[in-house]
């Protein structure tokens, strides 16, 4: 005979499969933008991590050397991984109980 309470679990952790697989879904369609430089340099990026622009203001590309273009690239794309990792944790955490038990995610997702 199965236990009731096995059944239940079961069901729970379907659910919350089926809620994740959505979040996550969901997050690949999300778009989000880091900026640098005054918003000189601009990246979207979705919430999945993927890179899909980088828009650079074409007076900062002839004002200045090639070394702070680079790092200001790299400061806006540091930034939109910033609000991917955000927007991450706001999807997982409202497609599973983790949120209403006050768990911390590490950056794994």
């Amino acid at each position: 005979m199965r236990n009731p309470f096995q059944a239940m679990i079961e069901n729970q952790v379907a659910s919350i499969q089926a809620q994740l697989a959505s979040a996550m879904e969901e997050l690949a369609r999300t778009e989000v933008e880091g900026s640098s430089g005054g918003g000189a340099v601009r990246v979207q990026m979705t919430g999945a991590g993927e890179v899909r622009r980088v828009s650079i203001n074409p007076d900062i590309m002839q004002e200045q050397d090639s070394e702070l273009l680079e790092d200001l690239v790299c400061a806006a794309l540091r930034d939109a991984l910033g609000h991917v990792s955000q927007v991450k944790r706001e999807k997982i955490f409202s497609a599973t109980p983790l949120g209403g038990l006050g768990v911390d995610l590490p950056d794994i997702f």
